[in-house]
Formats: C-alpha cells, structure tokens, sequence
C-alpha cells in the first residue's frame, strides 16, 4: 500500500488512481527523460526496429567496447486507473534510465514499445497490457539489441532489466548467444504465478520467462528483488528459480530497504559492484 491507502489492486496493476496524483503529459514524460538524459551527456534515439520503433537513449560519445550493458525498462504507465488502460505507457518515472547512467562500463538504455516515441503508429494498448512480453515484443527488442551492439561494435552483451523489463531481457536472451550476463532488477519473471498469486487477469497474449529456463540455464544470472515489494515479491523470482536444475539455479539477492520503485537509483553503484564480473 501507498501510506497505507491505496489499494493492493493500484500497487498490482502498477496504477495511478485518477484524483490520486496528478499525470504528467506524454510530451512532459518525454521531457523529462530527454533532460536526464541531457545532464549526463546522453541523447535519445528512436530504433528503426519493426513492426514498431523502439526509443533508446545513450551516449552522445559512444566508444567500441566489448561488452554493452542495455538497461531494458518496465512496464511504465500501464494502466490510469484499476480499470481503465492508459493510452500511453511511456513511465512517469524514468528509473531504468536513472541505473543506466551510473553504470561505470559502456552501457544504453531501450525503452518498451510505444514508450517516448513519437510515432505512435501500431501502439495497440495489447503491447503494454496482455501482450507485454509477445513473440512480437520479443523480436523487435532482440532487433534493438541488434542495432545498439553495432552502434558500440559489442561482441557481448549484458541484459539488464527492470520490472517487466526483467521478463523482457530473459526472453530476449533466451533467444541469443551473446548474453554474458542476465541480471534483473524487481524483475517479474514468472508472469503466471505472479497474475495467480494476486488474482489478475493472466497475461493471454505474452510468452513467460519461466518457461524458457532451458535455453537460459547456461547464461550466469543476479536477480535483485526488494524485500518490501508488494507487487513484484520474491516468490516470483523463486517460481523462476525452481525451474532450472540445481547446479544451474540462477543467483537471487534479497535486497533490505527497497521494495518496487524505492531505492534502486541510490543503492544501484553499490549492487553493480557486487556482481561478478563476466569476461
């Protein structure tokens, strides 16, 4: 609960009660990240991906490394109201954008479809909602993952994401060979048990993480999950664990002092270091 007023349903469905607080325009969303990105010399630049583009952000120097970080970002403003979808899900609060900028290594950040960009031809409010982590979604993100790697001359990449951007960056690793590194951040990555546990619709239309540990086991993984979180609670992450074989049960870090949205940005330096690096 939010002061312990809202609804578990609002924290859930990762709503904003209308009359709650106020919603920031697309174009003041747009603003603001496009100003964060601005203060740490970075800029943004919508990926040609198909069937829709995909926005990204990184360097305005971007200098050959030989492996790239990409921060993949959640799910954003999904829903406006418990039952109402909001018709553009581009994140009030840029936090994906705000880990990527700490990271010390060559990193970008890629935005979810239909997030910032301005053409907004073929956002079908399915991509946000049931068909979040689609065949579809997958591909066009594995085509940006494609495109930022060239733009680094990468040979490998690390796939970081947050929230639902977490079961975004394992399906698409599940779908690679050059992932060094899978590591999530409140990641949901078993949609089925995580829509059963809270009595949501489950997500008809998307693919689960869950179901492609066999093409994962191999890829080392870190999944940081706050011990406070009520949407996203660790029993996500241990459905998704279970499923592998025990020698090849990926890493999870219960994280104290941090639940869905709190305190990532602050402790993110501090947890990157933690993580073993992966030549």
């Amino acid at each position: 609960m939010i002061n312990n007023k809202l609804t578990i349903s609002c924290l859930l469905l990762f709503v904003l009660l209308t009359g709650c607080i106020s919603v920031p325009t697309v174009e003041e969303r747009r603003q603001t990240i496009n100003d964060l990105a601005r203060q740490s010399s970075w800029q943004g630049t919508t990926l040609p991906t198909s069937p829709y583009p995909l926005q990204a952000f990184l360097p305005k120097q971007v200098h050959p490394s030989n492996i790239l970080s990409i921060y993949i970002e959640g799910d954003g403003l999904a829903w406006r109201s418990r039952r109402k979808i909001s018709s553009n899900p581009s994140p009030i609060n840029p936090l994906t954008l705000k880990l990527a900028l700490q990271d010390p290594q060559a990193a970008a950040y890629l935005a979810r479809p239909c997030q910032y960009v301005s053409d907004q031809a073929g956002c079908d409010p399915s991509l946000w909602t049931s068909a979040r982590f689609s065949a579809e979604v997958i591909t066009a993100t594995n085509q940006a993952i494609d495109l930022l790697k060239q733009r680094f001359s990468a040979k490998h990449i690390r796939l970081i994401g947050y929230s639902g951007g977490g079961g975004v960056a394992a399906l698409a690793a599940s779908r690679r060979n050059d992932v060094s590194q899978l590591i999530t951040v409140a990641g949901n990555l078993d949609h089925a048990i995580w829509t059963s546990h809270h009595k949501i619709s489950p997500l008809t239309q998307s693919l689960n993480p869950a179901d492609a540990w066999q093409t994962l086991q191999e890829i080392p993984q870190v999944h940081f999950v706050g011990k406070d979180d009520r949407i996203i609670g660790a029993f996500v992450a241990e459905s998704y664990r279970k499923r592998f074989p025990a020698k090849h049960q990926p890493s999870i870090k219960i994280i104290e002092n941090a639940d869905h949205h709190c305190c990532w940005p602050e402790k993110w330096p501090e947890l990157l270091r933690s993580i073993k690096p992966v030549q």
